[in-house]
């Protein structure tokens, strides 16, 4: 699915592109609002992003599955040299290293915002309203024509996709946000 990205400093206008996009047959499961005010996005019954969303959870656990299951090849290829069990080491260890690698991957991405909202941060921090809407491609005309004919205080801001790419991002270094 394709992303769209629009951002909007009114809680009141978040509200109304929520009640315009529900009439489109948009559900609440293909658009999320992310900002510091969560407490305005409950009152106002507004679909805030998940904190999956927020941080970078699944794609740090992606590549933690990455790094940790090559370590665990390594280990099992060594061992398999050193003791010559062939059939459980390199599985084993396949699979030890991808299981820890996820959760520390997952562990760590905690700590950091999903790469995908990086370029959104100085507009959420400044109190702003992202709202995030997951079309497919035979609903993105509409969806556009609806947000620039009703809803033109909320600017587009971007596109992308909801695939979470591991080999994009940064690497856990803190996000530069100049």
């Amino acid at each position: 699915m394709k992303r769209i990205y629009y951002v909007t400093s009114i809680i009141d206008s978040a509200e109304k592109i929520t009640e315009d996009l529900h009439k489109e047959g948009i559900s609440d499961w293909n658009f999320h609002v992310l900002s510091k005010d969560k407490e305005g996005l409950y009152s106002h019954h507004v679909n805030s992003a998940r904190y999956w969303q927020e941080r970078d959870i699944v794609h740090s656990a992606l590549r933690g599955v990455i790094v940790g299951g090559l370590v665990g090849l390594v280990a099992g290829f060594l061992i398999n040299l050193a003791s010559g069990y062939p059939a459980l080491s390199l599985p084993l260890m396949f699979l030890i290293g991808a299981l820890f690698g996820t959760w520390l991957g997952g562990i760590l991405g905690q700590a950091h915002e999903s790469y995908k909202i990086a370029r959104f941060h100085k507009d959420i921090e400044a109190g702003k309203y992202l709202i995030m809407v997951d079309v497919h491609k035979d609903e993105e005309a509409k969806i556009k024509t609806v947000m620039k004919r009703h809803h033109p205080e909320a600017k587009m801001s971007g596109e992308g996709t909801t695939l979470i790419n591991p080999f994009k991002g940064h690497m856990g270094a803190p996000i530069d946000v100049k």
